[in-house]
């Protein structure tokens, strides 16, 4: 008894899984339901285009008699820039005594208020005056009473399964063919044709797939209609929101460049080290991180501790200036008594000696703190104008005999060494400017001077080291930063170049993004050519005339693979 239940269970299992099988191809029904193909709009639209603007107006439902609201967004043809301040004027050419009230309501978004006194199409006449100049639209298709269509039950993927496709049908019909099928080989005498009738109900599954390759290879087909259009629209409140900017295309001049790297270094005054010359104290300090300090201004004090011995030699060197002094005072003012009768020359040489005696004494005197010969001072005074950097040294502090005590940096001016290689030193040489590039900042450019063609070799790489000047009255760019240097060549050529700023990736090939109507957007894949940091000559894929998205290219490439 157990044998036998075990094979029904069997065959009821084998049976409603190959009936699943055939029931999951869409058994041949190929009208049940399928995914749903979009997001059904919940308002009607009306579009119209000129070489200055773009306008497309957006309502819900409108009814005859009463106050009705439309959205009217216009933009700049060329660039998308929303129009914000518009002088609109709106009529209906089917009844002139409609009147419209417009209102500003965002960037670009106007409100229009009236009432549609009869249920049919209208059209509206729209009169711009903007930064672009005058303009003359009609907006048509505006039709009062007229419902939303509703989204049917192939759009909402709703299942519309037979009733013979229902669980509850296929387990009760399972389990009976089980049964009746252990029944049939149950009175079966012979051992090998119940083997044989078992192995060839087994094999009933492999008839799924001889059916779906007998239908034509569906699959291949399925996978063309599932892919990516290259067209898709984006809602012009997203286009205001994300602030996507277009740019038509031209075919102009360019100019090549070659990417060289580089590094910042100081300049000839820009950064000065302040050093102690002895090992004291700090006793004044007149500095913080981040002053501006001036050329010659002091920046601390030093109080140097003598010991006994440097004492007594201070000591013995003061008095024998003392007295000298005194003897050399004695002398010339004897002589200035006697003058009369005195020889010239031993007048000229006491005075002499009195002046230079009394100069030795001061420049002592100024070694010690009054003179006493115990300690000294020295003052720490900043050799160049700049910026005093960071520094841990407080008040008080001990310091050594040539420690850095401070660190003055002035940006105003920068050298650049940039290292250059063979294959470029020719274009180097007869380059028309150089520019350099914050490489964590690309925005930020500023151009450059040679100062100093290549002197040394770096043993490393073998690369020449060439030396550029840049004007830096800002501080854009900082002492050890990595740059990116453009050397652009003296001779321009033409082609189709659009901004660098526009090319994106997908799928790892180049794609621009195109704008073909107030909403459509489209993606052309491009072969690009060089590129000098600004610009990229576009060799094939987009026509001049086009309109190429040039601001808000990530937001449009997600957009578009999220659809």
């Amino acid at each position: 008894m157990k044998k036998a239940l075990f094979i029904a269970l069997f065959l009821f299992f084998l049976v409603v899984g190959n009936y699943q099988k055939v029931n999951a191809h869409g058994g041949e029904d190929h009208g049940s339901a399928k995914a749903p193909s979009g997001v059904a709009k919940t308002y009607f639209s009306s579009q119209a285009v000129s070489e200055k603007y773009e306008m497309i107006l957006k309502f819900e439902p409108l009814e005859a008699g009463e106050m009705g609201k439309l959205r009217l967004y216009i933009n700049d043809f060329i660039t998308n820039r929303p129009i914000e301040t518009a002088t609109l004027k709106i009529s209906s050419p089917e009844d002139a005594n409609i009147k419209f009230e417009v209102k500003p309501n965002e960037k670009g978004v106007y409100e229009i208020s009236g009432v549609f006194p009869a249920k049919k199409k209208y059209s509206l006449t729209v009169s711009i005056d903007a930064e672009s100049g005058a303009d003359l639209f009609s907006l048509q298709n505006i039709e009062i009473g007229k419902e939303l269509p509703q989204a049917s039950a192939e759009t909402e993927g709703i299942s519309l399964a037979h009733w013979y496709e229902k669980p509850y049908f296929l387990v009760g019909a399972g389990l009976f063919i089980g049964m009746l099928l252990m029944f049939l080989l149950s009175k079966i005498r012979n051992k090998k044709a119940v083997v044989a009738s078992i192995i060839i109900i087994c094999l009933l599954p492999t008839a799924h797939w001889q059916k779906a390759l007998a239908h034509g290879d569906e699959g291949a087909g399925s996978s063309t209609t599932g892919a990516l259009s290259n067209a898709f629209e984006v809602p012009k409140e997203t286009q205001f929101l994300f602030e996507i900017l277009t740019q038509k295309i031209g075919n102009g001049e360019f100019t090549e460049s070659q990417k060289l790297f580089g590094t910042v270094m100081p300049s000839q005054n820009g950064q000065a080290l302040v050093q102690t010359p002895q090992t004291g104290k700090i006793i004044s300090l007149n500095a913080r991180v981040g002053q501006k300090v001036s050329k010659g201004q002091t920046l601390a004090v030093i109080e140097q501790n003598i010991d006994a011995s440097t004492q007594v030699s201070f000591q013995a060197e003061r008095n024998n200036l003392e007295a000298e002094l005194q003897a050399a005072k004695r002398e010339y003012d004897r002589l200035k008594v006697i003058e009369d009768i005195a020889a010239k020359k031993d007048v000229s040489e006491a005075e002499a000696r009195f002046q230079k005696a009394q100069q030795n004494l001061k420049v002592f005197k100024n070694v010690g703190v009054g003179g006493s010969g115990s300690s000294k001072r020295i003052a720490l005074k900043s050799p160049i104008s700049g910026t005093i950097g960071n520094f841990n040294f407080s008040l008080g502090s001990t310091v050594n005999i040539g420690e850095t005590i401070f660190t003055v940096i002035n940006l105003s001016k920068v050298y650049i060494e940039v290292q250059v290689y063979d294959k470029d030193v020719t274009l180097v040489n007869g380059a028309k400017k150089f520019t350099a590039e914050c490489s964590n900042d690309s925005h930020k450019t500023a151009q450059l001077k040679l100062i100093a063609p290549a002197l040394t070799v770096n043993p490393t790489n073998q690369s020449q080291r060439v030396l550029f000047e840049l004007d830096n009255p800002t501080g854009d760019f900082k002492i050890g930063e990595f740059v990116n240097i453009r050397v652009f060549a003296g001779q321009p050529v033409r082609g189709i170049t659009i901004p660098s700023s526009a090319i994106s990736e997908i799928n790892g090939k180049p794609v621009v993004f195109l704008k073909d109507s107030p909403e459509g957007f489209s993606i052309a894949y491009v072969s690009t050519g060089n590129d000098n940091g600004e610009f990229t000559i576009i060799k094939n894929g987009i026509e001049e005339g086009e309109r190429v998205v040039t601001n808000g290219t990530y937001q449009l490439k997600m957009i578009y693979q999220n659809q």
